[in-house]
């Protein structure tokens, strides 16, 4: 190969490498996502504001979204008797929160109505180490089919197992990130909590 062109494929490949180093220096050298406002998770669709419900929780107390307005909420969807994806995500949520040294409100909403009762649900929370820091809510087929269907969650059947995700809505109520439950891990979700003001 002539010189010259061994020294044009040099440059070549220096520039390359110099492109790629300030991607990473001033485009997401942290490891987070820079298009998206610096989260670790998935971003909404912006601008949508999350459906508002009443539900009962496992203490017989009615939750609404509207009743955290002003604070960060992490929004997730479970089943009482689930032994694997709940459990992990109720882990990493509550790893989450000890990792900011504070709790965020947090709202489980059933997607088993069928077998999500109280005493099922207060038997999760307790199990999970998540007493006093998750609500789990509850409801009717009926009442929670529109949930459901806002955030695009498949709800737990025989034929298949339900769409496991943790939905972050900042102080303002808006939808800000999603987490699936394959993704997400403590220290990702903190810090998008922490970029949310919680």
């Amino acid at each position: 190969m002539p010189a010259r062109a061994r020294l044009s494929l040099m440059l070549a490949a220096t520039l390359v490498l110099v492109a790629a180093l300030c991607v990473v220096l001033f485009a997401g050298g942290s490891g987070h996502d820079a298009g998206g406002a610096g989260f670790d998770g998935a971003l909404r669709p912006p601008g949508i504001p999350p459906l508002d419900f009443a539900l009962k929780d496992q203490d017989g107390k009615v939750a609404t979204l509207d009743q955290y307005h002003g604070r960060p909420v992490m929004l997730t969807f479970m089943y009482s008797t689930c032994k694997d994806t709940c459990p992990l995500t109720a882990q990493q949520i509550k790893g989450a929160m000890d990792q900011l040294g504070k709790d965020v409100p947090t709202l489980a909403i059933s997607v088993d109505p069928a077998n999500d009762t109280p005493l099922n649900a207060r038997r999760f929370v307790n199990q999970q180490g998540l007493t006093k820091r998750m609500r789990f809510l509850l409801g009717t087929t009926a009442q929670l089919a529109p949930i459901w269907k806002a955030y695009g969650i498949r709800p737990q059947s025989k034929q298949f197992e339900h769409s496991a995700y943790v939905v972050l809505v900042d102080a303002k109520g808006v939808q800000r990130v999603g987490w699936p439950v394959d993704k997400i891990t403590p220290e990702g979700l903190a810090h998008d909590l922490r970029l949310l003001g919680a």
